[in-house]
């Protein structure tokens, strides 16, 4: 919705990871340099760890965009708590192999053959584990194990590990993974961005989908955006997103300290009904202009919100329903349209 009324040629704050938004912050800067010295050496793993939202998934995908596929074959794994035995099926999987049926021992000579004929090739094959924090110290063994095959003194297969913090202390602690840990090359955290890196992401996504300045952001605004997100990517992505699509419904022009903060305690007030647990009818408040019905008190929260406030959120609302009345309208017509030509066209072949 908002797309339209700002003229953009897409969303630029979705939640999916893309890498056509990748931005080079000095965090992220660090890390594709580890990456890139990682790739250089042809062996071992390189860990990169990052907070929820940091951005770990994009630095990925921007790595695998960047990659020249004439030289490189890349397998990437999601992981979730899989066993020894599944990482191997999803790492055979990962690079297109049969893993039907197959035993473990049938499994590392599939691997083995096909990262030989790789490198018989001239190519290099890479794996890419992301939310590696899920695996196991008996999975995380068995890339380790992956780690040594090799032809002549050349290693077959490279991994790259990235994950949530937690992960950090598992790999350098662990007194299993000795083995893995001097295996390991390089290893970087990702960092918040500072209030400029913020500002620039914000501008940046937005020029990819062809901002003309409309809306308009003002500094207060940048200022209450950072305040808010601590400059985490996603955290921005789910502000920005909300602040746009608010602008859209309110017909703004400019995005404004109050507007941040208008989007904000909405989603506040959001996030604090879904935690809420469940109130029996009974104990349901309610108010009729403004006053608590007797023998019942008002909402949590709504006490609190003055007529001017509370006016404004019912005309936010009514906006949202009158959005998707006509949104539901104008599917229900072209599915009219379609069921009239296909209803026509079926009439004509039964004459």
């Amino acid at each position: 919705m908002y797309a339209e009324f700002y003229g953009l040629e897409g969303k630029p704050f979705q939640l999916t990871p893309d890498p056509r938004f990748y931005f080079d912050s000095s965090t992220h800067r660090k890390a594709m340099a580890y990456l890139t010295y990682g790739l250089s050496q042809g062996e071992g793993f390189i860990i990169i760890t990052g907070e929820i939202g940091a951005g770990k998934t994009t630095l990925v995908e921007h790595l695998l965009e960047e990659l020249d596929r004439d030289q490189y074959v890349a397998a990437k794994i999601v992981t979730t708590n899989l066993n020894a035995d599944d990482i191997l099926k999803m790492v055979a999987a990962g690079f297109g192999l049969d893993v039907e049926g197959k035993e473990k021992s049938v499994l590392l000579k599939d691997i083995d053959r096909f990262l030989t004929r790789n490198h018989e090739q001239g190519k290099r094959a890479l794996l890419l584990i992301d939310e590696v924090q899920n695996l196991p110290t008996k999975a995380l063994e068995e890339l380790r194990m992956l780690s040594n095959f090799q032809k002549g003194d050349r290693a077959l297969l490279q991994s790259f590990l990235v994950g949530q913090p937690e992960f950090r202390d598992k790999w350098a602690f662990d007194p299993e993974l000795e083995q893995l840990r001097q295996r390991v090359i390089a290893t970087h955290h990702l960092q918040a961005m500072t209030y400029e890196e913020t500002r620039e992401y914000i501008l940046h996504r937005l020029r990819l989908v062809g901002w003309k300045e409309d809306p308009s952001f003002t500094e207060k605004a940048f200022q209450k955006i950072y305040e808010y997100t601590q400059g985490v990517p996603r955290r921005l992505n789910t502000l920005c997103s909300r602040i746009l699509l608010f602008g859209a419904i309110e017909e703004l022009h400019e995005v404004t300290d109050k507007v941040v903060d208008d989007v904000i305690a909405d989603m506040e007030q959001e996030s604090a009904l879904a935690t809420r647990p469940l109130e029996s009818p009974s104990s349901v408040r309610r108010q009729v202009d403004g006053a608590p019905v007797a023998g019942s008190s008002s909402p949590a929260g709504l006490s609190e919100l003055n007529a001017a406030e509370m006016e404004r959120r019912l005309n936010v609302l009514e906006k949202y329903v009158k959005v998707h009345d006509e949104t539901i309208k104008a599917v229900l017509d072209m599915a009219s349209v379609w069921l009239g030509k296909n209803g026509t066209k079926n009439g004509n072949k039964g004459e």
